[in-house]
């Protein structure tokens, strides 16, 4: 592309020969014509491209160019009839141009952007983004002749490589960690080794980048060089001449004489914090590195292509900054400390259900009448103008397609679905559904469909219950606000958010929270731009402050060289926040968010400091530190304090000094998005030396309730080391003083408290939920304390959140601070969320002061194949539920047929199982299996096994007695039925039956002939059992194994009395007949333990 023949077509206004001689587009000759704002709008193609078209549309002489809002009323139209295109709007006089296009990128909102040119200007920018749109579109193309699946298949290519990658780098890992000498405990001697690996990774990054010397092999050849120059016999050269001064006086030094500059070259000042001298470092003086371990690791990192950039990976020795979430996630003993990597499709689901709830919670006060107009236009109008935008594309996918006459004839005749079960064809069907699953989909969307044309969808949290699109919501709002009052509220929302992430490990909420922010930061700005230039092209007379908040904002951005940079780093500053215990943790999560931020400059030799910012230094947003240990609110502290006879004052000393404090903070923060964005070192020493100070203050007071002796130091300085207290009345002070995080999301550690109470102890009756007895509970209850009172709360948690006994007290918690309770379960069968872990999850979603009754939504209990996870959570389906009364659980529900068969067993709760057993172990004798896949056995026989230490299985088989044989054999054959996997996997905890599963089922009176029906029906069953059983041997035993699902029309026997007892309708006992059927009938379905 010629770019002084574009810059003169473009000052031509000359577009057709720009397009096809200049550009290589096609010839085009459209034309559309349409009203906009009452008035004919006529556009003209340009050009087209594969389809995507160029068009034009000038304005009338005498008219002024349109303003935004009318030239989204025109972009509208044009999407009618060409999805993808251009828009140029230009003037009668031929001064300025409007380019319009709309930006799609996959797991982004689309997103509107403009870029004005005057004819005074060069066009150089406007030239840089035609060549960016261009390569998305290339990508997007090679994207829709890709299918879903085969996506799918190249996302598990990348985590091949990253598990190779990280394979190796265990290897090195432990090979560098015995060329380190001058550390004494091993504990910090491992953590040094990652720390200069970690160094080391940051450098190879951006060395390859361009930005060091403009050496792509910078390293390597110092170390050559050192070698050259000290010998190579000073095998210690290149550690303490070189890489330290590179670390601490290069990268994190502002000053450098000129000696260090011919040493290290050309390279930027990068702050950060990352390269200051590390606490080790500070400990131990005299560390020594051999040349030799540098040698092996970059013959290791050499074997890789580092890329500083968000390319999608294609090659088996590709790396980018995401590798390093995974090495992080295998580093540590994940299960020994309970912390799972959680993928990008929990985090998002999460962050945004969470963080755009609460910016329209906090946008609506503000402006009443853009979400309340009775008689006028509002925000919601978007959702019923146009409801298919707004449900997701696996949602609506085939929902057109006519059904095949064998399927359509049972949508209204339970009798005629004998194909519903069979795998449907992918013109209507997602990869692995069968007829019934595209039927319900199909019903749900033309459902959720109406209620959005009808209008009837005007609050925030309907988006998450009707699972919308949500992020495009957000954006589209922001883009076609037509009042600035609606885009300050919002504006001033997403400006001050704050985001935690209480136990953050290497960062991947905080990641999904930066992926959420960002486009909304970009669309507030474009939006401001448009107010702005939309005035003063209008010529109007107004007040001088009129937009002045915008002009001061654009101004504080344009003041920046590079926009993104600017907009990301003010999100990592302003908006995240996130604690762990493990402080390596923090310090890749650290790491990681400074690679997101260098990624988006190119190095430029012309400008100062090669055109990149210094980073920011968030070592007060990214903390280490024992979220559960310490002073939450200014109220535990005043307690803790007063409870010892405050006769000095103190506490007020204390609020007076944290309060200071803060302000510092805030000024710190502040200088870094000002000026160069550097701060003085000597500003953060002592901003650390003095929350070092209040610190142990407050150490001294908890240390004293935990019954430590001050006096003994040694046991102090134990204790402090050990529960690594911290106070977020002090480390957070202004956000907890203002009411505490905005939003709380995060996957606490799964951990049985009694496996780290050897480590650290919690204070007795500090948390209600204690008999939980695992960290992740306590971790729940604390987040409740450290939202705000209109806050949202987001995590991924076991399932037994919901179902277990042990934890009816944190539901209390959390039903008695949420009024709106989300929460969708996953199985671990056929595939599971986290890789290598057998772990049942819930999300639960938590959001507003509870002021009346909780309201309470739930799925059903997903089970899932490996080829469904690309959209997983796009169908998600909630449907309303409840705490059940009698066993304090949350129903797992997810359908209207799944909540009334749940009604009409209620309504036997007059006698439930337990009232048929005896009052001693005698009567009629079952033996059921506790460890339940898809199906559940009870039987009058035992089971073979045989074993050298034992006669029977002990460890899954439970024995029931019952008080005479007629009442024993129903409910023998309701525990084999459907319907009690049904209530199993609804009230329980979808991994083990407890007593309580069973003895609490509803049974009521059981007629005479159901239980004479049932009798003679189980009887066939126990006998069909028996000959479809096998004989399994193992190592250690043989034992017999079981084929339900051959026994699958037996066992609908069952279910059809059951039916009649419990009240059914014939499409509830269609539902029960075939519930879970795709994944209980299918491969592995049986397989179970001895």
């Amino acid at each position: 592309m010629n770019s002084i023949c574009v810059c003169q077509r473009l000052k031509a206004f000359d577009f057709r020969t720009l397009f096809v001689d200049e550009l290589g587009w096609d010839y085009c000759k459209l034309v559309l014509d349409f009203l906009a704002n009452g008035q004919t709008r006529i556009l003209r193609a340009i050009a087209q491209k594969r389809g995507m078209v160029a068009y034009e549309c000038p304005t009338p002489a005498g008219e002024l160019l349109p303003g935004y809002a009318i030239r989204r009323q025109i972009e509208h139209e044009v999407a009618k009839a060409t999805h993808e295109h251009f828009i140029i709007f230009t003037d009668a006089e031929q001064t300025t141009q409007i380019w319009q296009w709309v930006k799609r990128e996959p797991g982004k909102p689309t997103a509107c952007r403009e870029h004005v040119l005057h004819r005074h200007q060069s066009g150089d920018a406007l030239i840089q983004k035609l060549q960016a749109i261009a390569f998305t579109l290339d990508e997007e193309e090679a994207l829709t002749l890709v299918d879903v699946t085969r996506r799918a298949r190249a996302g598990f290519n990348v985590e091949r490589v990253t598990k190779r990658f990280y394979d190796q780098f265990k290897k090195e890992h432990a090979s560098f960690l015995q060329f380190i000498i001058g550390i004494g405990e091993k504990a910090d001697q491992e953590w040094y080794a990652s720390v200069t690996l970690n160094r080391l990774m940051f450098v190879y990054f951006i060395q390859r980048k361009g930005f060091l010397a403009d050496d792509r092999d910078y390293l390597r050849h110092r170390l050559e060089q050192c070698q050259q120059e000290k010998g190579k016999d000073a095998f210690y050269s290149f550690y303490r001449y070189f890489l330290l001064r590179l670390f601490h006086e290069g990268l994190g030094g502002k000053v450098r004489s000129p000696e260090l500059e011919k040493l290290l070259g050309r390279i930027p000042y990068l702050n950060g914090g990352m390269f200051e001298k590390h606490s080790i470092e500070e400990r131990y003086t005299d560390i020594q590195i051999s040349d030799t371990a540098f040698i092996q690791i970059f013959n290791y990192f050499d074997q890789y292509q580092w890329h500083l950039d968000e390319r999608r990976l294609h090659k088996d020795n590709e790396i980018n900054p995401d590798v390093l979430g995974y090495i992080f996630e295998k580093y540590i003993n994940q299960k020994q400390m309970g912390a799972y990597y959680t993928k990008e499709d929990i985090t998002d689901y999460i962050a945004k259900n969470t963080i755009l709830p609460f910016l329209f919670d906090v946008a609506r006060p503000k402006c009443r009448i853009a979400f309340e107009n009775t008689d006028g236009p509002t925000l919601w109008d978007a959702l019923r103008i146009d409801p298919d935008r707004y449900l997701y594309p696996a949602v609506r996918h085939g929902v057109n397609a006519v059904l095949p006459d064998e399927i359509a004839a049972g949508l209204n005749d339970v009798s005629q679905r004998t194909h519903w079960n069979k795998p449907a064809p992918p013109d209507y069907a997602l990869p692995t559904e069968i007829w019934r699953e595209v039927v319900a989909r199909r019903k749900r969307y033309q459902e959720v469909r109406a209620t959005l044309a009808a209008g009837e969808v005007r609050e925030i949290n309907e988006l998450i219950t009707l699972n919308l699109d949500i992020r495009q919501f957000a954006q589209d709002v922001i883009e076609n606000c037509e009042g600035p009052d609606l885009l300050r509220a919002l504006w001033r929302a997403v400006e001050k958010v704050t985001v935690l992430d209480p136990t953050c490990g290497s960062g991947a909420f905080l990641f999904a929270a930066l992926t959420i922010l960002e486009p909304l930061y970009e669309a507030c700005l474009d939006r401001m731009e448009a107010f702005v230039a939309d005035l003063d092209r209008s010529g109007e007379k107004h007040r001088p402050e009129k937009f002045s908040d915008f002009r001061k904002v654009l101004e504080r951005v344009a003041a920046h060289p590079n926009r993104r940079y600017f907009v990301l780093k003010s999100i990592i500053l302003n908006n995240l926040f996130g604690v762990d215990i493990m402080e390596e943790a923090t310090e890749i999560c650290k790491l990681r968010l400074f690679l997101k931020l260098a990624a988006q400059v190119e190095p430029d030799a012309n400008k100062p400091n090669l055109g990149i910012e210094p980073l920011p230094d968030i070592d007060f947003n990214i903390r280490a530190g024992n979220t559960l240990v310490g002073y939450a609110t200014y109220d535990e502290v005043k307690k803790a304090v007063t409870g010892q006879m405050d006769f000095d004052n103190a506490m007020e000393k204390i609020a007076v000094k944290a309060a200071d404090l803060q302000q510092t903070f805030d000024a710190f923060r502040q200088r870094q998005v000002e000026g160069d964005g550097s701060v003085p070192a000597a500003h953060k020493m002592e901003l650390r030396k003095r929350l070092k100070a209040l610190d142990d203050e407050l150490h001294r007071y908890l240390a004293g309730e935990y019954g430590v002796k001050l006096n003994k130091k040694a046991d102090y300085a134990q204790w402090v080391k050990s529960h690594q207290p911290f106070h977020w009345f002090v480390e957070f002070y202004g956000i907890m003083n203002s009411g505490g995080f905005d939003v709380i999301i995060g996957n606490p550690p799964y951990v049985e408290y009694k496996l780290v109470s050897t480590s650290y102890r919690l204070h007795q009756e500090q948390y209600i939920s204690e008999l939980a007895d695992n960290l992740y509970a306590f971790c729940m209850e604390r987040s409740c304390r450290l939202l705000r009172h209109s806050g949202r709360f987001g995590m991924i948690v076991p399932t037994g959140v919901i179902g277990l006994d042990e934890t009816i007290s944190l539901r209390n918690v959390l039903l008695k601070r949420f009024r709106n309770n989300w929460c969708s379960t996953y199985a671990i069968r056929p595939s599971k969320l986290f890789d290598g872990v057998d772990q049942r999850l819930c999300i639960y979603l938590g959001a507003n002061e509870k002021n009346i009754d909780p309201h309470i939504w739930s799925t059903r209990y997903h089970h899932w194949n490996a080829e469904e996870r690309p959209t997983l959570f796009n169908r998600i389906e909630y449907t309303r539920s409840f705490l059940q009364i009698r066993l304090k659980r949350i129903p797992q529900i997810g359908s209207y047929e799944a909540t009334s068969v749940l009604q009409h067993i209620e309504k036997k709760n007059q006698k439930v199982v337990y009232n048929y057993y005896p009052s001693n172990k005698r009567g009629f004798l079952t033996h059921y299996h506790r460890s339940p896949r898809y199906w559940i056995r009870a039987m009058d026989f035992e089971q073979y096994f045989k074993s050298p230490t034992r006669s029977r299985s002990i460890h899954h088989f439970r024995d029931l007695y019952f008080v005479d044989k007629q009442y024993g054999k129903f409910i023998s054959a309701l525990l084999n039925s459907t319907l009690f996997f049904f209530w199993f996997i609804s009230i329980g905890n979808g991994r083990n039956i407890t007593g309580t599963d069973v003895e609490q089922i509803p049974v009521g009176e059981v007629s005479d002939e159901s239980l004479k029906n049932m009798s003679e029906v189980f009887d066939r069953l126990m006998q069909d059992y028996e000959k479809n059983s096998f004989i399994r041997k193992r190592q250690d035993c043989e034992f017999q194994e079981f084929r339900p699902s051959l026994s699958k029309p037996i066992i609908n026997e069952i279910d059809c009395i059951l039916a009649k007892h419990y009240g059914f309708t014939d499409e509830e006992l269609d539902f029960i007949i075939n519930y879970d059927i795709k994944y209980r009938m299918g491969r592995n379905a049986e397989s179970e333990d001895e």
